[in-house]
């Protein structure tokens, strides 16, 4: 029961990290100050990522498309867009899990691409 509990907190603390990557990305490229929409959009974006990303050769670049179509989809501003805040994103939970790291908090990311 504990090793379950200890599962659950990790998800819930790496959907937070992740969710506060697209936050970041979504002020900073379109604007957009809403932690809840962002949170939302790293669950339907990690969903995509895991639904994908198992197809033989072309299974991440598939996985990667679907992942700025879910931004570009729940957030305004088109392709270019999508894929700043996808970048935003990626480097700010790349920094954040960098420090919870070195404070031996293992997390991930989850709904980043590749954190």
């Amino acid at each position: 029961m504990a090793s379950a509990l200890g599962s659950l907190i990790l998800f819930v603390v790496s959907l937070l990290v992740g969710g506060l990557g697209i936050y970041a990305g979504a002020r900073v490229v379109a604007g957009v100050e809403d932690y809840s929409h962002a949170l939302v959009t790293a669950v339907i974006g990690a969903v995509a990522w895991a639904v994908l990303s198992w197809v033989p050769l072309v299974g991440g670049l598939l996985a990667l498309v679907a992942y700025v179509w879910v931004i570009n989809w729940r957030y305004k501003g088109g392709w270019v867009n999508a894929i700043l805040i996808a970048l935003v994103a990626w480097i700010a939970t790349t920094v954040v899990v960098f420090v919870l790291g070195a404070l031996g908090v293992p997390v991930t990311g989850i709904g980043v691409v590749g954190v």
